[in-house]
């Protein structure tokens, strides 16, 4: 089994990289589950509509925002991600705790100790076995989002400073930890896709016949 989780700015191809990598594995002959954050649950979508939404009168303060997303985490870990785990299944989820570390401690200024506290007490201290960070400008990113021609989420509207904070943050953490990988994810998919194997070979997440 593997607990996989992908990180990085919106627009990076995180859901179509991971969904790629579960269908990859299931013809392997491999279980695996694919969940995201914020949701991933009934509980935590729910909290998920909150986070997400533009209504200027319902915008959580970073501390309550922080809060919002460590609920959704817990809810998550104790419901889909350890039972999962348990079972022997591969666990491949959209964003985890460093999301909150690159939000809420890198862009909003939350101090980084209380942060990782809190990620502590809501994932039981679960970590990934390993991470996956897409790394892709701000401005791809921007361009990436927009072209979508859907209406962006709240954190998909924070100015450009927000999401500079954001990858920087996730950048010095991946280049300080060895259980992370960083993809250029400006590559077409299908060199982003070799790419994303070759790591996983070096990480002795499987190894190829």
């Amino acid at each position: 089994m593997a607990f996989i989780v992908f990180e990085g700015l919106d627009g990076s191809g995180k859901s179509t990289l991971l969904k790629k990598l579960k269908t990859y594995v299931e013809k392997k002959g491999i279980k695996a589950i694919h969940t995201c954050e914020p949701g991933g649950s009934v509980f935590g979508d729910k909290l998920r509509d909150i986070l997400l939404d533009t209504n200027k009168d319902s915008i959580p303060v970073p501390r309550a925002e922080l809060l919002l997303y460590q609920a959704s985490r817990a809810q998550l870990v104790e419901t889909k991600i350890k039972p999962a785990l348990d079972n022997n299944q591969w666990v491949l989820c959209d964003r985890y705790s460093a999301s909150s570390l690159a939000f809420q401690s890198g862009a909003r200024g939350i101090k980084e100790d209380l942060v990782k506290w809190l990620n502590s007490y809501a994932t039981q201290n679960l970590e990934p076995d390993l991470y996956i960070l897409l790394d892709i400008s701000t401005e791809e990113s921007e361009k990436r989002r927009n072209d979508r021609g859907q209406k962006l989420d709240r954190m998909e509207q924070e100015k450009s400073d927000f999401h500079k904070n954001v990858r920087n943050t996730y950048l010095s953490i991946a280049n300080s930890n060895n259980t992370w990988i960083i993809l250029d994810a400006s590559l077409g998919e299908k060199q982003l896709w070799e790419n994303l194997l070759k790591q996983l070979q070096l990480k002795n997440i499987f190894k190829e016949k």
